[in-house]
């Protein structure tokens, strides 16, 4: 199949950006649209051209590096997938394709479809742990947690951070990601002695960044590649609220 990509390219945070276009040939359908990247970028680097920079690792659907956004969805048109395990059989012959770098005011441009994603790491940083000293790791089954529980910590923390509940959504909030963090932490029982200090300290340091509040529109659980459900979001504002009336 041959493809024309219109890709946003960016020199760096300072210069303006604009999209350019490409024509790729004989891409094989059983491509992730990354190696179909690959292709585009050896041809041209053979042509002398820089490579188009953008983000990726593990290719796998586990790292969460590889965001982008693709005909103005967040990973593209796959359902429950990243833009690494997404495949060029999701296009059709001759289709013309936009790809653009997550569009959030947090997630600077660092060049071309590559964004600075370190405000994610700070809310983590703000709260996102566990520092209650428990020893040695106990045996998985000595500790009595609710399977309801469990099963809702453990979906929690499926959540690989990639960024895209903030790219999908109109306010530009990492709501989603930051409840999925405080959920698979305060609903096991090692998470209790920080569960409202944590919650407090990673909202501060989202609305600090620069993240929008959260409208429950749900356009972050539809674009997450995890699934990640918006009644955790709800599940967070009533953590908030607690930790407000329990705040000395």
């Amino acid at each position: 199949m041959n493809i024309t990509l219109r890709v946003w390219r960016q020199p760096d945070s300072d210069a303006p950006g604009k999209m350019h276009t490409y024509q790729v040939a004989d891409v094989s359908e059983d491509m992730s649209f990354l190696e179909m990247l690959d292709v585009l970028n050896e041809q041209l680097t053979i042509d002398g051209e820089d490579p188009i920079a953008f983000d990726s690792d593990c290719r796998e659907g586990i790292c969460g590096m590889c965001g982008l956004v693709i005909n103005g969805l967040a990973h593209g048109p796959g359902k429950n997938v990243t833009t690494c395990q997404l495949h060029m059989r999701s296009f059709a012959d001759g289709d013309v394709i936009d790809v653009e770098p997550w569009r959030a005011e947090p997630f600077t441009v660092i060049k071309d479809l590559v964004v600075d994603r370190s405000s994610f790491d700070r809310i983590i940083q703000a709260g996102g742990y566990i520092t209650a000293p428990t020893g040695t790791a106990p045996e998985a089954n000595s500790i009595p947690v609710n399977k309801a529980d469990a099963d809702a910590a453990f979906d929690a923390a499926t959540c690989i951070g990639c960024g895209a509940c903030v790219a999908a959504c109109p306010n530009g909030s990492a709501s989603l990601f930051m409840a999925a963090k405080v959920a698979h932490l305060g609903l096991l029982p090692q998470g209790q002695p920080e569960r409202h200090s944590r919650v407090l300290d990673m909202v501060d340091q989202h609305d600090a960044e620069g993240f929008g509040g959260c409208t429950q529109i749900g356009e972050c659980t539809a674009a997450c590649p995890k699934g990640i459900q918006i009644d955790l979001i709800s599940r967070m504002d009533r953590d908030v609220l607690s930790a407000l009336a329990h705040r000395k």
